[in-house]
């Protein structure tokens, strides 16, 4: 596999973003089961690009170049999407990263992690669709009495129609469709759904 390099660490453009992504086979096309519930012809499946260090690191940089003077001191992301890219976002920002977990159905932190009051916090995710992982991160950051400064996102597939009240960027944006079971066309074909992601229904 040929390493890709960015060592002006200069943003990419849209483009070479999705260059990257699509040189690691993480755009893919079918019948996929949503962890909204929605269904969609195509699915970005971030592990497949984040499973290269090199390539990680080129997105991650892009989204820390975002964010780079807000004294961030914290990047959190959900898992498990947000682990790797919260990781290499507070890498490039030179920050501690920290990941939140389910518990009972419920976003927590665990494993001992814990935010300051005031403490300033990114929240990272790798692809929104509705942005329901990241506002329960938010949630959470918000219950510690810490300042959640942004959110930083490798694709939002919703073209930008999701608003968290706060200073947002994604290195990509896609207009993905995306449908309500009853009105899927792909389900009116008969072809069956699959379910890429790893978060439960």
């Amino acid at each position: 596999m040929a390493q890709l390099s960015n060592n002006n660490k200069m943003p990419l453009t849209p483009d070479e973003y999705l260059d990257i992504f699509r040189k690691s086979e993480a755009l893919l096309d079918g019948h996929f089961l949503l962890t909204s519930g929605k269904h969609s012809a195509q699915y970005m499946q971030c592990a497949q690009v984040l499973q290269y260090p090199d390539r990680a690191a080129i997105l991650a940089e892009g989204l820390a170049s975002q964010f780079r003077d807000m004294g961030v001191q914290t990047v959190i992301g959900p898992a498990t999407g947000g682990i790797l890219v919260a990781h290499e976002v507070a890498k490039a920002l030179g920050v501690r990263s920290l990941f939140t977990e389910r518990e009972n159905g419920i976003m927590r932190l665990r494993r001992g992690f814990t935010i300051s009051p005031g403490e300033r916090v990114l929240v990272v995710e790798d692809v929104i669709t509705t942005g329901g992982s990241v506002r329960e991160v938010l949630t959470v950051v918000q219950e510690f009495g810490a300042t959640a400064v942004g959110v930083g996102v490798l694709v939002d597939r919703t073209g930008g129609q999701v608003d968290f009240g706060l200073p947002q960027c994604s290195i990509i944006q896609l207009n993905i469709q995306a449908f309500e079971a009853q009105e899927c066309p792909l389900c009116a074909k008969g072809t069956p759904a699959v379910k890429p992601g790893s978060r439960k229904i």
